[in-house]
């Protein structure tokens, strides 16, 4: 997910939302793994950091200008984190923006998206469940987010949908699967013209 604009096109299967069985990747698909970012890292029979050794460390035309975009952290009521961030960051939180498709509800206070479960189904409901509140994912705003999940995934990377995803503030967005980023989950961002 990424900042945008209040009642922006929600997020399609595979998200922070995503069912560890459920919906997003399409079985056999190049470097794509079922399951979202509510499973557990280093899961039976995956490796934690799962990348291939020798994949180059040259950074692909589709990585390049890849920014640190935002930090997002998964809370049970926004009122837990919005006060102390706007004190941090003398930045106002945005209004919440609704992303049913993928149970939860976002705002934003600065490059910081808070990131509220709709219900107590879901992959940050369970995220919360297991880890508590806290840190969910780091995103990386690219240029090209399809360009850059195949540049990845001929590292050895897999993600938890098959392609990109259109997230809040009609962004294209694909999450990294925490199995093969050392338990992270890495959102990569395309921003929306």
């Amino acid at each position: 997910m990424n900042k945008g604009e209040p009642g922006s096109p929600g997020a399609e299967p595979g998200g922070p939302g995503a069912e560890p069985d459920g919906p997003g990747a399409e079985p056999g698909s190049p470097g794509a793994e079922p399951g979202g970012p509510g499973a557990e890292p280093g899961g039976p029979g995956v490796e934690s950091g799962a990348r291939k050794q020798d994949a180059p460390s040259v950074r692909l035309a589709a990585l390049e200008r890849a920014e640190l975009d935002h930090a997002a952290i998964a809370v049970r009521a926004f009122d837990e984190m919005v006060p102390l961030l706007e004190q941090l960051s003398g930045a106002k939180a945005t209004p919440p923006e609704r992303v049913a498709s993928q149970g939860v509800e976002v705002c934003f206070v600065g490059n910081v998206e808070l990131i509220r479960p709709l219900s107590d189904e879901g992959g940050v409901a369970r995220f919360i469940d297991r880890r508590g509140p806290g840190l969910h994912h780091i995103a990386y705003r690219v240029p090209d987010v399809g360009g850059a999940m195949e540049a990845l995934a001929a590292q050895g990377y897999r993600f938890t949908s098959a392609g990109p995803m259109t997230g809040a503030g009609g962004h294209r967005i694909a999450f990294m699967h925490p199995r093969s980023t050392g338990g992270v989950l890495v959102e990569l961002v395309e921003e929306a013209d």
